[in-house]
C-alpha cells in the first residue's frame, strides 16, 4: 500500500465513529473496509469522513446528518447519525413505543427482528449483554412472587437426592420452597411406589404410615423427611453388603407329623404359610407361632402348586383338578375339571388364570369370582409336560420338557413365538417386563429378550437340573438339584462385556439334597428371597437378607423320603424301563437312619421318583429357615 495513502486511510478511519469500525467482526472485514475506502476519490472520501465526524461543539443542531453505509462481508455497518435534541428524540422515541404497544405480540417480534437485523455486530453484542441476565433469571424464586408456589414445587419436585440437596443451598428462597412442598416426603413417596425394596422397608420399619397423606396435621415437617432418606440409604447398602458377602443366619423348625407325607408348594405372609402337601391336603400355619390353625381336604391327590390372595386360595393337583378355597373359612368354593393328568403350575391374576399339566396344554381362565370362573382358551403346542407358566397383562410364557418356552398374546391368546436355546427339557422361569429367566436340565440358565426372542446370556456353573429360579431388578437367584443355591448379578450378566468369572456373586451350600423351591418376596426388603430345599436327610433350608435391626425369616418345607416331585420330569413320557434305588436317609430329629427302597421310573432323561410296594414309615417334616444378617 502506497504510504500516502496508508497514512489517509488511517487518518479517516480514525474520524470515523467507534461504532463504525468496530462492527468489524474480523481482519477480514476490516482490511475490506480499508479497501473500500481507497477506492474513493481523494475529494470524496473527504466529504464522507466529514460526514460522518460527530461535531462536538453543535449538540443543539436538530437537523439530522447523513449515514454512511459500509458493506463489510455479510452484514452492514452505519455511521450514527447526530444525535437530535433530547426532547425531539422522547417524542419520537415515546410515539414508536406506542406504536409498539399497540401491535400484537407477533408483530412486535417481527418488527424486532427486522430492527436486529439492520444492526451493526457491536449493537448485537450491546444488546447480547442486556438481554443475557433477563434470559437468567430465578425463576423458582420468581414464581412464588407471582402466587405460584406450586409450579416451583412441581418443577422442583423431579429432582433426584443429591440435586434436591443442592437446591436446598442455592439461597433461603430454594430451601423455603422445598420445605413447604416437603418435597423429600414426594422423594420418598416416588421410591416407595417404584422400588418394592424401598416399600418393603416402609412396611417394615412402619414409616409408610407417613406417607400418602396430605393433611398436614397428620404428618411431620420436612425435616424428619430429609433426616430418613439417609437411613434408607444406609439399611439398603448394608442388605446388599449382606447379600454379596453372603452373610447370613441359619434357623430350623420342626414340623414333625405322622401323616404328613412331604410339602410340594408353599406361600407366606407375614401372618400365614400355606402349604401343598403330599397326602392331598392344604395346611394354613401361623407364621409367628408354627402352629397348624387349618386343614383343607378334599383333592385325592397330591397338591402340586397353589397361590393365594386376600380373597381366595388356588390349588393344583395330581388328580388333575384345580380348586378355589375361601382363605378365611377354608370352604371348597369351587372345583374346574379340565386336564387329563397332574396340574403342575398355577398363577392367577387380576381376573385370569393360567394353569399347566402333564397333559401338554396351558388352560387360560376368566376368574370374575371365586365361583364363576369359565374357560376361555386351551393353548396347544408344546411336545412334553408343560412345567410352568408365567404371565402379564401382555404375554403369557410357558415352558416345558419339549426345550421350548413359547410366548402366547394374553388378549387374544395367539401363539406369539418360539424361543430355542436350551439343550434338555425347561424345569423353571420367570418373565417380567421384556425379560424372560429359564433353567433347565441342562444345568444352564438363560436370559432372554421375549420381544425380539434373543438369548441375551447363558449362565453356567451349577452341576444338575437347575429346578428353580427367581430374578429382581438387582440379581437372579438359583436353585439346582446339586444343593447350591447361586446369586448371580443381573445387570453385569445384561452386559455382553461382562466376564462369565463375575456374574456369580455368592453360591451358598447349607444342605446335602436338591433344592427344588425358591419363594421370592421383593416386596420385603429384609426378606426378598427364600428356597425350599429336600434332601436325603429330610430337612430344608431356607435363605434371607436381613435388613439392620431385625432377624427375620421366611418359612420352608421339607419333604420326607416319600418325596415324589410330580413336576421333576421335564421330558414328559415314561417308559417301560424302571429299576430299584436303595436311598438311606437320616431324620434331621432323631438321627436314625431308615432304608426304603423306590421305585424309579426313566422318564427321559430325568427320574420321577415313586414309593415301593415295600415302604417304610416317613421319618416327619422340617422346616427351616436361613437370615442374612
Amino acid at each position: 500500500m502506497d504510504p500516502d495513502m496508508e497514512d489517509k486511510t488511517l487518518e479517516l478511519m480514525c474520524s470515523l465513529p467507534r461504532s463504525v469500525w468496530l462492527g468489524c467482526s474480523s481482519v477480514a472485514e476490516s482490511l475490506c473496509a480499508l479497501r473500500c475506502l481507497q477506492s474513493l476519490p481523494s475529494s470524496r472520501a473527504h466529504n464522507q469522513s466529514m460526514t460522518v465526524m460527530e461535531s462536538q461543539n453543535n449538540t443543539g443542531d436538530v437537523s439530522p446528518k447523513k449515514t454512511t453505509v459500509f458493506k463489510f462481508g455479510n452484514g452492514s455497518v452505519a455511521g450514527s447519525r447526530k444525535r437530535m435534541s433530547q426532547g425531539n428524540f422522547d417524542k419520537e422515541k415515546d410515539l414508536c413505543i406506542q406504536l409498539f404497544d399497540q401491535w400484537s405480540e407477533s408483530d412486535q417480534v417481527e418488527f424486532v427482528e427486522h430492527l436486529i437485523s439492520r444492526m451493526c455486530h457491536y449493537q448485537h453484542g450491546h444488546i447480547n449483554s442486556y438481554l443475557k441476565p433477563m434470559l437468567q433469571r430465578d425463576f423458582i424464586t420468581a414464581l412464588p412472587a407471582q402466587g405460584l408456589d406450586h409450579i416451583a414445587e412441581n418443577i422442583l419436585s423431579f429432582l433426584d437426592a443429591r440435586s434436591l440437596c443442592s437446591a436446598e443451598l442455592v439461597c433461603r428462597e430454594w430451601q423455603r420452597v422445598i420445605s413447604d412442598g416437603m418435597l423429600w416426603k414426594k422423594l420418598i413417596e416416588r421410591m416407595v411406589r417404584t422400588d418394592p425394596l424401598w416399600k418393603g422397608l416402609s412396611e417394615r420399619h412402619q414409616w409408610e404410615k407417613y406417607l400418602f397423606k396430605n393433611r398436614t396435621n397428620e404428618v411431620p415437617p420436612n425435616s424428619y423427611y430429609h433426616s430418613l432418606y439417609p437411613k434408607i440409604i444406609q439399611d439398603i447398602e448394608t442388605i446388599e453388603a449382606n447379600w454379596r458377602c453372603g452373610r447370613h443366619n441359619l434357623q430350623r423348625i420342626q414340623c414333625r407329623s405322622e401323616n404328613s407325607k412331604g410339602v410340594y408348594c408353599l406361600q407366606y405372609d407375614d401372618d400365614k404359610i400355606i402349604s401343598g402337601l403330599r397326602d392331598n391336603s392344604i395346611k394354613i400355619w401361623d407364621k409367628q407361632s408354627l402352629e397348624c390353625l387349618k386343614v383343607l381336604t378334599g383333592h385325592t391327590g397330591s397338591v402340586l402348586c397353589l397361590q393365594y390372595d386376600d380373597r381366595v386360595i388356588v390349588t393344583g393337583s395330581s388328580d388333575s383338578t384345580v380348586r378355589v378355597w375361601d382363605v378365611v373359612s377354608g370352604e371348597v368354593l369351587n372345583t374346574l375339571i379340565h386336564h387329563n393328568e397332574a396340574v403342575l403350575h398355577l398363577r392367577f391374576c387380576n381376573g385370569l388364570m393360567v394353569t399347566c399339566s402333564k397333559d401338554r396344554s396351558i388352560a387360560v381362565w376368566d376368574m370374575a369370582s371365586a365361583t364363576d370362573i369359565s374357560l376361555r382358551r386351551v393353548l396347544v403346542g408344546h411336545r412334553a409336560a408343560v412345567n410352568v407358566v408365567d404371565f402379564d397383562d401382555k404375554y403369557i410364557v410357558s415352558a416345558s420338557g419339549d426345550r421350548t418356552i413359547k410366548v402366547w398374546s394374553t388378549s387374544t391368546c395367539e401363539f406369539v413365538r418360539t424361543l430355542n436355546g436350551h439343550k434338555r427339557g425347561i424345569a423353571c422361569l420367570q418373565y417380567r417386563d421384556r425379560l424372560v429367566v429359564s433353567g433347565s436340565s441342562d444345568n444352564t440358565i438363560r436370559l432372554w429378550d421375549i420381544e425380539c426372542g434373543a438369548c441375551l446370556r447363558v449362565l453356567e456353573g451349577h452341576e444338575e437340573l437347575v429346578r428353580c429360579i427367581r430374578f429382581d431388578n438387582k440379581r437372579i437367584v438359583s436353585g439346582a438339584y446339586d444343593g447350591k443355591i447361586k446369586v448371580w448379578d443381573l445387570q453385569a450378566a445384561l452386559d455382553p462385556r461382562a466376564p462369565a468369572s463375575t456374574l456369580c456373586l455368592r453360591t451358598l451350600v447349607e444342605h446335602s439334597g436338591r433344592v427344588f423351591r425358591l419363594q421370592f418376596d421383593d416386596r420385603r426388603g429384609d426378606r426378598p428371597h427364600g428356597h425350599i430345599h429336600t434332601s436325603p436327610d429330610s430337612r430344608c433350608l431356607f435363605y434371607v437378607p436381613v435388613c439392620p435391626g431385625r432377624a427375620d425369616w421366611l418359612l420352608a418345607v421339607s419333604v420326607t423320603e416319600w418325596f415324589r416331585d410330580f413336576c421333576s420330569s421335564p421330558s414328559g413320557g415314561i417308559t417301560s424301563k424302571s429299576c430299584l434305588r436303595k436311598i438311606a436317609t437320616r431324620s434331621a430329629s432323631t438321627g436314625q437312619c431308615a432304608c426304603v427302597l423306590f421305585r424309579v421310573f426313566v422318564v427321559g432323561r430325568s427320574l420321577d421318583v415313586q414309593p415301593s410296594a415295600s415302604s417304610a414309615r416317613p421319618l416327619g417334616q422340617t422346616f427351616a429357615c436361613v437370615c442374612f444378617g
